[in-house]
């Protein structure tokens, strides 16, 4: 499966939204005004970017001719979650999915970007597309997404627009899960939730430093929500999952180091 956007999008999305975050203005604070629509045009203006970039509408380099970083058949999903004290802000365009475990409750801060979707059909029926059950709902019995970055071959009937979400966060918050479709096919938003929030805690058990104990604010690497991301893919693989299985878990916990540790 070639894989040129997939990493482009990791490798930039986040670069590219800083860019757009530091030139933008009136965003407001969280909680006092409806900031939902500034939101949906820097998350808009990000994406179109980033596919502008990776279709060869727009070049990557300063002063270089713009050129696509791969064939017209290569795209990805793309799903992006900003954690703040106060909220979870996430953009989700495609199939992959967050999922915000809210103590034993699951709660999905996404809808998938399926053809068959009521809204995505009539959207890509009035471009002019079609939705054909090829071995399920895909668009032009081809791809099973109705939004994309890349998959230049299927435009306009696929477009980079996402979806945003603004939830407040609360005291039982536990984790967030970011992952593309090969988790979600094999498994529910709330098994999903149940394994990480058990993992986590599970590290935090066998483990006795108390590592990035402040919920994963830390820009470095949380260990324990690596360890749940991990035992997700292996268990999407052990179920006979056949797609492309990406994870990511924020701990969103504030955790206390063990008693006798400096």
């Amino acid at each position: 499966m070639p894989v040129q956007v997939a990493n482009y999008c990791r490798d930039k999305i986040h670069v590219v939204l800083r860019e757009v975050l530091r030139a933008g203005r009136g965003l407001g604070e969280l909680g006092e005004v409806d900031v939902k629509e500034p939101w949906e045009k820097v998350f808009g203006d990000c994406f179109q970017k980033v596919d502008d970039e990776v279709s060869g509408k727009a070049s990557r380099l300063s002063n270089g001719r713009p050129e696509p970083i791969a064939a017209d058949n290569v795209g990805s999903t793309a799903v992006v979650a900003i954690v703040c004290s106060s909220h979870v802000i996430t953009a989700n365009c495609g199939d992959s999915r967050v999922v915000l475990c809210r103590g034993k409750e699951p709660i999905a801060l996404s809808v998938d970007h399926k053809p068959d979707r009521k809204d995505e059909r009539a959207r890509i029926e009035a471009a002019g597309g079609k939705v054909i059950d090829w071995n399920g709902y895909r668009v032009s019995g081809i791809l099973a997404m109705s939004r994309s970055i890349g998959d230049r071959y299927l435009k306009p009937f696929l477009i980079p627009k996402p979806e945003v979400s603004i939830v407040a966060r609360a005291k039982d918050d536990d984790c967030l899960i970011l992952a593309s479709d090969g988790l979600w096919d094999v498994m529910s938003n709330e098994d999903a939730c149940k394994v990480a929030r058990r993992q986590i805690l599970l590290w935090y058990k066998n483990n006795n430093d108390g590592a990035n104990s402040d919920g994963g604010s830390e820009p470095t690497m949380n260990p324990a929500a690596k360890a749940a991301a991990d035992c997700l893919v292996r268990l999407a693989l052990s179920k006979g999952s056949g797609d492309n299985i990406s994870v990511i878990v924020i701990d969103l916990k504030s955790r206390k180091k063990p008693k006798g540790k400096s």
